[in-house]
């Protein structure tokens, strides 16, 4: 039996922040010996015979827990697993000078400092000056040969909204793509958030349960669906860092990786991120509407011309030392700048 909400759901393709997903098969009792190739092609939806064969050779399909070639026949019962993104991809990465802010590289892996604004991986829109543009071009100066066939999306694995800022991790071999991508969808990866939100969250700490899936109406917006009856299962940790009164800096640490995660359920706790013109932080959300306060939000809006949210850490398994490695980076100078004003402020009328 085939595990049809992952294979028919179209959420779980275009819903995680983890652009590798796991596709869970076991095979039926009746099943005619058949090339595995040949299987997968008409049981996932939007693979092709081409796409299959390579995250087979890449080690990203197992049968009973070991990887296996395009040759081989599947039996009754074989428990097949794909850890693939088998849907077309929307574009073609075009190679692109621009500058990297990489805080970190090695032979496997490259981690880079994503700055405000920039999309990460081309789409609908957005077909150049994304970081994945500039990853295929200074990749293929250090190795011509590398490309989206040896390397599928140059060794993207995971990516962070246009307008957050902070790490992400890329593999420079298929090796290292596969294991990043495994550690990413069995949760393993450390990553912490830092985000600034609107209102004086009430507990010091908690766990926002919630899935998040597409909004019914709009499907260029997630929604948080606490009853688990849309979208797709989302676990977010949290903890105040600091609190301003009407706004709080939090450290949001993510269980698991769905698109706008973060910003979802901060929403739906009542407490949508600063200056997040998507779900609601571009407006004075918490405090009396008065021309003096008005025109300091306006003022922080200016100097944070986004939502207030950065991927301060980032930590994992090296794919080749198999160390512990963590990264660490400061908060964006327009994030610091509007948190001392909040600060200060703060300060001001609690006098």
């Amino acid at each position: 039996m085939q595990d049809e909400s992952a294979v028919n759901n179209p959420e779980v393709q275009d819903s995680n922040d983890e652009l590798f997903e796991r596709f869970t098969i076991t095979i039926d009792k009746g099943q005619e010996p058949i090339r595995i190739d040949k299987f997968l092609v008409n049981r996932i939806e939007g693979a092709t015979r081409n796409k299959i064969q390579q995250a087979i050779s890449l080690g990203m399909v197992t049968v009973n827990g070991k990887e296996i070639k395009s040759n081989y026949k599947i039996k009754p019962l074989d428990a097949v697993i794909v850890f693939s993104d088998m849907h077309p991809d929307e574009t073609d990465v075009v190679p692109e000078k621009m500058d990297l802010n990489i805080v970190y590289e090695d032979t496997d892996i490259m981690i880079v400092n994503k700055p405000a604004g920039m999309v990460v991986h081309p789409g609908s829109g957005n077909y150049t000056g994304t970081l994945l543009n500039g990853v295929s071009y200074y990749l293929q100066q250090i190795n011509p040969n590398i490309s989206e066939d040896t390397l599928p999306r140059f060794g993207l694995v995971h990516r962070i909204d246009k307008n957050t800022t902070g790490l992400l991790v890329l593999a420079k071999t298929d090796k290292a793509m596969r294991t990043l991508a495994r550690q990413f969808f069995d949760h393993t990866v450390k990553r912490q958030y830092v985000a600034l939100v609107w209102g004086d969250v009430v507990e010091d700490s908690g766990t926002i349960i919630a899935h998040v899936g597409r909004n019914l109406r709009f499907r260029k917006l997630f929604e948080a669906y606490p009853e688990g009856d849309h979208g797709k299962e989302a676990i977010t940790h949290y903890k105040v860092i600091e609190r301003f009164g009407y706004v709080t800096l939090v450290q949001c640490i993510l269980e698991t990786g769905r698109t706008h995660q973060i910003r979802v359920h901060m929403k739906h706790l009542g407490h949508p991120l600063f200056n997040d013109d998507t779900y609601g932080g571009d407006r004075i959300v918490k405090g009396t509407v008065f021309t003096k306060y008005k025109q300091f939000v306006d003022n922080c809006f200016a100097i944070c011309k986004r939502q207030a949210l950065h991927a301060k850490t980032l930590g994992f398994i090296h794919p080749t030392t198999n160390k512990e490695m963590f990264f660490e980076t400061e908060l964006p100078e327009d994030m610091e700048q509007v948190i001392d004003k909040w600060r200060k402020y703060s300060q001001s009328i609690g006098k």
